[in-house]
């Protein structure tokens, strides 16, 4: 056999085994079901299977018109801040029994203590004024 034909096969042996591993973590993920909230995926290790984390409003400044994500920030945007999470990143927020899916818009926060920004009109919505304690989970 030439070495190239051994190389090809080898190629689509490793190609194999990676569609078939992704193929079964998605198929477990969509196993899960049973969550109170469609698309929620529990959070292992939680009892409630959300993070806790602080959090406080922010709203758009003279100097701060287009978030980190590159998006208009006005008045009416709702979404959160936070440092690591990449752009996009889907979650669910709880504060005192209301909950909303949002996403990640912005960097922040850089306050100490504080694991999330939110903006102000998302705050509204949520009834969250000031910093307080907030449960999270990521969404699919």
């Amino acid at each position: 056999m030439s070495p190239l034909i051994v190389q090809r096969t080898l190629w689509l042996a490793g190609i194999t085994l990676v569609v078939a591993v992704a193929a079964l973590a998605l198929a477990r993920r969509d196993a899960g079901g049973g969550h109170d909230l469609p698309g929620a995926v529990p959070v292992r290790g939680t009892a409630s299977g959300y993070y806790t984390s602080r959090a406080a409003p922010y709203g758009p400044s003279a100097g701060h018109a287009r978030t980190a994500c590159g998006d208009a920030f006005t008045a009416k945007t709702q979404g959160i801040a936070h440092p690591v999470l990449p752009c996009g990143v889907k979650i669910y927020v709880r504060f005192h029994g209301k909950e909303v899916l949002t996403q990640v818009i912005d960097r922040g926060p850089n306050v100490p203590g504080r694991d999330f920004d939110i903006t102000k009109a998302l705050a509204d919505r949520l009834g969250l004024h000031g910093t307080q304690t907030i449960q999270w989970r990521y969404a699919r």
